[in-house]
C-alpha cells in the first residue's frame, strides 16, 4: 500500500528549451550531440516536481543566489572606485588603473540602476491597478491603460534582466586589439583554385576593412599565376578589430570549376583549400611587480675599466624572489683606440 504511494523518479535527457505545450522532447544520453539538460519528471500521480531544472531565458538566471550575490559585489565594487577616484592623492598610475575599472563596470551599474527604476515604477502601477479594482465608466479606461503600462514595465524589466546577465560575461581583453592577418593557399592540393580562392579572401577582408574604415597595411603579398594569391601578410588597425576577426581563423574549403588555369579546361569540380591566421597585436602589456618582491644587490664590476670600476660597488643586481629571475647590470669604461 505505501509502496504504491512511492511517486516513482526517471530520469531523461531532454534538449534545454524544447519544453513546448506540456510535451517532453526526450533523447537518448550521449548519442546526441546537442547540448542537453537532465531533469526530474514525475509521470504518474499527476504530480509535478518541486522546482524547475531548466531556465528558458537569460532573465531566469536574475533570480539566482549566485549571480545576486556576484551583483551585489559588483555594484559595492563600483561605489568604491567612485570614492577612490575622487580622492587627490592619487598617483598617475594607479588612476589609471581605478578609471580603467571603473568604465569596465559602468555599463553595468547603468543597468543595474535601469532595474531599479523600472522596479520602483512597477509598483506604483501595481499599487494604483489595486486602488482602482472594481471600477467602472472612466475608471475603466484607466484601469485599461494602467494594464499596458504594466505590461511595458514587466517586458522592459526582462530585457533589462538578459542585458544584466550578457554585461556579466567578461570581455576579452583582447578585443580592441589590432590584427595580424595571414592568408595562405593549400600547398598540396587544389593548384590553381586554391590560390584563386586565397586572392578572392585577400580581397574579401581588404573590402571589409575599407567599410569599416580600418587601416590596411600590406607586409607581403605573393601573387601566383592566373591572378592567385600564394601568401599575404597585413596589418590591420582600427577600432575592436579583433573582437570583429578572432573567429576568421582556419582553414576554408572550396569546391568549383576553376575559373582560369590549366584546371578550367577540364571543366571539373576540384577541391582545394587556404588557411587564414588571426593574430592579435597588443597595444600595450600591463605588468604589476611588487618592490617586496625584489631583491637588489650591489658589487664590484668584473673585466675591464681600470681602478675605479673594479675597486667601487659599481654593478647592481636584480632578483625577483617569486620567479628567482635576474637582471645584472653594471658600469664599464673602454679606453679610445691608440691611447
Amino acid at each position: 500500500m505505501l509502496a504504491g504511494r512511492w511517486l516513482r523518479l526517471c530520469r531523461r535527457a531532454v534538449h534545454s528549451g524544447s519544453v513546448r505545450g506540456g510535451r517532453w522532447g526526450t533523447t537518448l544520453a550521449g548519442h546526441s550531440s546537442r547540448k542537453c539538460a537532465i531533469i526530474t519528471v514525475v509521470p504518474h500521480g499527476g504530480a509535478v516536481a518541486s522546482s524547475r531544472l531548466c531556465h528558458s531565458g537569460l532573465g531566469d538566471l536574475y533570480e539566482d543566489e549566485r549571480v545576486q550575490r556576484h551583483l551585489q559585489q559588483l555594484t559595492e565594487e563600483h561605489r568604491d572606485l567612485i570614492v577612490k577616484l575622487q580622492q587627490a592623492y592619487l598617483s598617475e598610475s594607479d588612476r589609471k588603473v581605478l578609471t580603467r575599472r571603473h568604465t569596465e563596470l559602468l555599463p553595468l551599474a547603468n543597468i543595474c540602476g535601469g532595474i531599479e527604476q523600472a522596479l520602483k515604477d512597477h509598483e506604483e502601477v501595481v499599487s494604483l491597478l489595486h486602488g482602482s479594482a472594481g471600477a467602472k465608466g472612466e475608471d475603466e479606461q484607466l484601469t485599461q491603460l494602467l494594464n499596458e503600462e504594466e505590461a511595458q514595465i514587466s517586458a522592459k524589466i526582462l530585457a533589462l534582466r538578459e542585458d544584466l546577465i550578457k554585461a556579466l560575461v567578461p570581455a576579452d581583453p583582447l578585443n580592441s586589439s589590432n590584427v595580424l592577418l595571414e592568408v595562405v593557399s593549400g600547398r598540396t592540393t587544389g593548384g590553381d583554385i586554391c590560390q584563386q580562392f586565397t586572392k578572392e579572401m585577400f580581397d574579401m577582408y581588404q573590402g571589409f576593412a575599407c567599410y569599416k574604415n580600418w587601416d590596411f597595411e600590406v607586409y607581403n603579398y605573393t601573387p601566383a599565376e592566373y591572378g592567385g594569391l600564394h601568401h599575404a601578410a597585413v596589418r590591420i588597425a582600427g577600432d575592436n578589430v579583433y573582437r570583429h576577426m578572432k573567429h576568421e581563423g582556419g582553414t576554408h574549403r572550396v569546391q568549383r570549376i576553376p575559373e582560369m588555369g590549366l584546371s578550367s579546361r577540364m571543366q571539373r569540380i576540384h577541391t582545394g583549400t587556404m588557411t587564414v591566421i588571426i593574430l592579435p597585436q597588443p597595444v600595450e602589456f600591463d605588468v604589476h611587480i611588487d618592490p617586496k618582491d625584489l631583491r637588489i644587490d650591489t658589487f664590484r664590476s668584473r673585466g675591464a675599466g681600470g681602478q675605479s670600476v673594479n675597486t667601487t660597488d659599481s654593478a647592481v643586481r636584480i632578483v625577483h624572489l617569486p620567479t628567482g629571475k635576474k637582471k645584472t647590470g653594471q658600469k664599464s669604461c673602454q679606453a679610445a683606440p691608440g691611447s
